[in-house]
């Protein structure tokens, strides 16, 4: 199994920390070179990262190749064995990545700043959820699912974005650096990634 990933690109990490969190065997490759851009381009239409190569199935779009992972490798299971409770999984990362991951990535590409209206909605919908983290281990709770994958890479990135929350934050902030510690999230860490710092 080989993922190709960009080594700053949103959705390649949430991929690499659900592969180390699931403790899969698979060949990290970072694309660093034209050579490997080609190699992208002809194994994926929209030439992006992240991409998966497992045999004969080649994979592409992050939560696709995030949900193949844990439907191909579940244990632990980070979709909820319910089917409620693994819509509502579901549904979160889709917000997220409509209302943020999106645009996010698309700073990232561009070497861009978020713009103003951008950089609101993310400082106000974190400092929101932060009652939330106030009684919550987890986003949905007691347990790890795949939507504390994309938020914690979300959360990552902020220091990079120019954003910097509130006092009024520091509950989100704290279960970020929950999330900064396990060593699966250390371990799913490009070194362009780790170079970001956590303030």
């Amino acid at each position: 199994m080989k993922l190709y990933s960009g080594s700053l690109c949103i959705f390649s990490h949430a991929c690499r920390f659900v592969l180390k969190e699931k403790d899969i065997e698979c060949d990290v490759v970072y694309i660093a070179s034209k050579e490997d851009e080609e190699i992208i381009a002809e194994l994926n239409p929209y030439g992006e990262t992240p991409t998966l190569s497992d045999r004969d199935l080649i994979l592409y779009d992050g939560i696709v190749v995030s949900e193949y992972l844990d439907e191909r490798f579940p244990h632990p299971p980070l979709l909820p064995s319910d089917p409620t409770t693994r819509a509502k999984v579901r549904v979160m990362v889709s917000r997220l990545r409509r209302d943020w991951l999106d645009s996010i990535q698309s700073c990232i590409a561009t070497g861009s700043k978020p713009d103003k209206k951008l950089s609101k909605s993310i400082n106000d919908g974190l400092v929101a959820m932060s009652s939330h983290f106030g009684h919550n281990k987890f986003v949905l709770g007691d347990e790890f699912t795949m939507v504390d994958a994309y938020f914690a890479v979300l959360l990552w990135r902020l220091p990079m974005l120019g954003i910097s929350l509130p006092k009024q934050g520091s509950n989100t902030l704290a279960y970020g650096t929950r999330m900064f510690e396990k060593a699966s999230f250390i371990e799913s860490l490009s070194p362009a990634e780790r170079e970001i710092s956590i303030g």
